[in-house]
């Protein structure tokens, strides 16, 4: 009998998380997902845990900050996270970045605990759940039984800046597996297979997923065609910067394809009224209000900022409120050949799910395509701000050859979600990027201050 036989049930006891609690609280906060990093972890407690296959536990923990206020939407009493656990009596040198520790009492004792996604074996073994429907404890294994996976997929997982982990198999598909755990359907699931359905082929189609019943419903992760031939437009925006090109065709093309997607997404689900902009700049005001409050920096522009808020209760409703992407930018469009595809439909993990399913104006999208120029544009000195115009303007232009109303026309509006985005810009960098802070600044000076 091996050290892991204890794990045999499968729904695990929660005993071994006590003594697990002590690693989790010195290893969470030191991950790129990990929301809190601001705030101490008070307390840590399991509300699932299951035996995927021996030697390799999910587990779903509550990380709590003792009523610690949270900027940017998390939630003050704490979060959900998804963990992979993998546990050896001696795991394999090539592990050494995904250790957790060595656990030294409790039925774990002598085991040493690492995130089990960084082991090709474990990936594979995950793998071959999503391929064969069906459940383990609370989890639920479900794919699209019009495709079939392959076995035998080599797994790699992508070292790239991510909100969540994603794994590759074999350079033919993505799985993407969620960290911040809220209950609902994820919109990464939901909306990918509802465009599908409407035939929109700029979105790769889920194949495969998992989610839990217990402690709550939710949509745990994704597996979805992998384009290995793309690249993403933040890698092509700063190639061309490089090279001293020119990127207006790329953002016309882009434009297109972000009307399509929202053509799309029009028709696949319900359509609101047109926005309600009193509404919006009230919900704008308070983010900023909070982004302040945690974000000294900002404060000297706060009057300014919320004069673009005000002056979006009396500008044009502009178009009907619908589902959009929610995050928007040169990072989740891929271009493979001479077309762009568009992914990651998560929305802004710091934002409560009900929030990122509900209808927005698709010029909350827009407006963050525009400040993703921007950035491109600054990551090279001097910064070349006419680049930035002029993807802005083909980007625009693209848009409204296909949607049939152009956004540039919409002045006040784009003006607010400009803002809004560049007030979440710098409350995402201040947490995660300080280095990079200067970025959203230069915007919100620029937003705050000549009001364009």
């Amino acid at each position: 009998m091996t050290k892991t036989a204890f794990l045999r049930p499968r729904t695990a006891p929660a005993e071994p998380m006590e003594s697990l609690a002590g690693l989790l609280r010195e290893w969470l906060p030191l991950q790129r997902w990990f929301a809190g990093k601001d705030r101490p972890v008070t307390d840590l407690g399991v509300l699932s845990m299951t035996e995927l296959f021996p030697g390799c536990l999910h587990v779903l923990v509550h990380a709590g900050h003792g009523g610690v206020p949270a900027p940017g939407g998390a939630s003050p009493a704490g979060d959900c996270y998804q963990l992979l656990l993998g546990v050896r009596e001696h795991p394999s040198p090539r592990l050494g970045k995904a250790l957790i520790g060595r656990v030294l009492d409790g039925r774990l004792a002598g085991l040493t605990v690492y995130d089990a996604l960084h082991d090709p074996r474990a990936a594979q073994l995950f793998l071959e759940r999503l391929r064969h429907p069906g459940a383990a404890g609370p989890l639920r294994f479900e794919c699209d039984g019009s495709q079939q996976v392959p076995a035998g997929l080599v797994p790699r997982l992508m070292t790239a800046e991510q909100s969540n982990s994603s794994l590759v198999y074999g350079d033919e598909y993505i799985l993407k597996v969620f960290r911040r755990i809220q209950p609902g359907v994820n919109p990464d699931l939901e909306v990918p297979g509802a465009l599908a359905r409407q035939g929109c082929h700029r979105v790769p189609a889920p194949v495969a997923w998992f989610r839990t019943t217990h402690p709550f419903r939710a949509t745990l992760g994704v597996l979805q065609p992998y384009l290995r031939n793309a690249s993403d437009g933040w890698t092509l925006a700063l190639e061309a910067l490089a090279a001293g090109d020119d990127f207006t065709a790329q953002s016309h093309a882009l434009g297109r394809a972000t009307a399509d997607v929202h053509l799309a997404l029009s028709s696949a689900f319900p359509v609101g009224a047109p926005g309600e902009n009193g509404r919006t700049a009230v919900a704008m005001t308070e983010r900023l209000t909070a982004a302040a409050h945690a974000v000294p920096a900002l404060q000297p522009f706060v009057p300014g900022l919320r004069a673009a808020f005000a002056a979006l209760a009396t500008c044009d409703a502009g178009p009907p409120a619908q589902r959009i992407h929610g995050d928007l930018h040169l990072g989740q469009v891929l271009r493979a050949g001479r077309e762009w595809f568009v992914i990651d439909f998560e929305g802004e993990p710091s934002r409560p799910l009900s929030e990122r399913r509900s209808a927005h104006s698709p010029v909350r999208d827009i407006a963050g395509m525009l400040r993703s120029f921007d950035y491109a544009a600054r990551q090279r000195r001097p910064w070349r701000p006419e680049w930035a115009r002029r993807c802005r303007e083909a980007y625009c232009a693209g848009y409204a050859a296909r949607a049939g109303w152009d956004p540039r026309k919409k002045h006040g509006l784009l003006r607010a979600y400009e803002t809004d985005r560049a007030v979440y810009e710098v409350l995402y960098e201040a947490r995660h990027r300080p280095d990079w802070l200067p970025v959203p600044m230069a915007a919100i000076e620029r937003l705050a201050v000549r009001g364009d």
